[in-house]
C-alpha cells in the first residue's frame, strides 16, 4: 500500500473518531439536561421560544402566558383527559409505541397519495415532551432520531408522574398559551386544580391544534371530540 493511501486512510479514521466523539459528547449533554429537568422545573421550552420568536416577527412586544403548577395542584380530570386523548397506554409503554408509529405512517402515506393534507401522529406523551422541551417542529429524519433518543432518556431517568407533570406544564393550549394553569385561566377563568370533567375534556381535545382552536372554539369536531374524551376518561389510569 502506498504512503499516500495510508495517509488518506489515517485521515478518514481520525475524522470518524472525531465524529464519534462529538456525537457521544452531544448525547452526554442531552442526558445531563434530562437529568436536570428530572428535578428542576423549566422556565420555558424550545417550542415556547420558537413560538415567541414567530409572534415577535409581527409584534415585537408579543409574549407568552406560562405559569408552572405542581402535579398535585392540577385537576385529576385534566390528567385523565390528556392521557385518554393523547396516549391511553401511557403507564404501560416505555416511551415509544412502534405499532402506533407504523400505523400513523401508513395512514399518512395513503393520505398523501390521495392528495389530502390531514395527517395522523403516532407520538406518545413522552415523545411529545421530548420534542417540546428540546427540539424544533421540523419534520426531518434527524429531528425524529433525536426525539427517539431523548424519549428513551426521559423514560429511563424520570417517573411517569414527572413526565406527565412536565407535559401538562409545557404543552401549548393556545396561540400564546402554555401549560395547564394558563389554559384553565384563559378559557374557563379557573385554576388548573378546579377544572371540571367537561372543561378538562375540552382542553384535551384542543391539543392537536391549539392555536387554531384558540380562535375557533365551537367547531363540530371540537364538540364531538370533547364528548368522546369524556367517555374515555374513566377507562384510563394516571400516575
Amino acid at each position: 500500500m502506498s504512503a499516500r493511501r495510508i495517509n488518506k486512510t489515517k485521515v478518514v479514521g481520525v475524522a470518524l473518531l472525531a465524529g464519534l466523539a462529538a456525537f457521544l459528547l452531544y448525547l452526554f449533554g442531552l442526558f445531563v439536561m434530562v437529568l436536570w429537568l428530572s428535578v428542576k422545573n423549566p422556565g420555558s421550552s424550545a417550542f415556547m421560544n420558537a413560538v415567541l420568536s414567530e409572534l415577535r416577527a409581527t409584534d415585537p412586544k408579543a409574549s407568552i402566558t406560562y405559569q408552572w403548577t405542581p402535579y398535585d395542584q392540577i385537576s385529576n380530570h385534566l390528567k385523565r383527559a390528556v392521557v385518554a386523548s393523547e396516549d391511553a397506554n401511557f403507564l404501560e409503554h416505555e416511551g415509544i409505541e412502534w405499532d402506533a408509529i407504523r400505523k400513523a405512517w401508513e395512514y399518512n402515506r395513503k393520505q398523501a397519495e390521495r392528495g389530502k393534507s390531514k395527517m395522523r401522529g403516532g407520538s406518545t406523551i413522552t415523545q411529545q415532551l421530548a420534542k417540546n422541551l428540546f427540539l424544533s417542529e421540523s419534520r426531518t429524519y434527524l429531528r425524529k432520531g433525536k426525539e427517539l433518543i431523548l424519549t428513551y432518556m426521559i423514560e429511563f431517568v424520570m417517573s411517569k408522574e414527572r413526565i406527565l407533570e412536565l407535559y401538562l406544564n409545557v404543552a401549548q393550549w393556545g396561540t400564546d398559551v402554555f401549560g395547564a394553569e394558563a389554559a384553565a385561566r384563559h378559557y374557563f377563568k379557573v385554576s388548573a386544580g378546579r377544572l371540571s370533567q367537561y372543561q378538562s375534556a375540552r382542553l384535551a381535545s384542543m391539543l392537536p391544534n391549539p392555536a387554531y382552536y384558540d380562535k375557533h372554539r365551537n367547531t363540530s369536531y371540537l364538540n364531538a371530540r370533547t364528548g368522546t374524551i369524556q367517555k374515555r376518561m374513566r377507562m384510563v389510569d394516571i400516575p
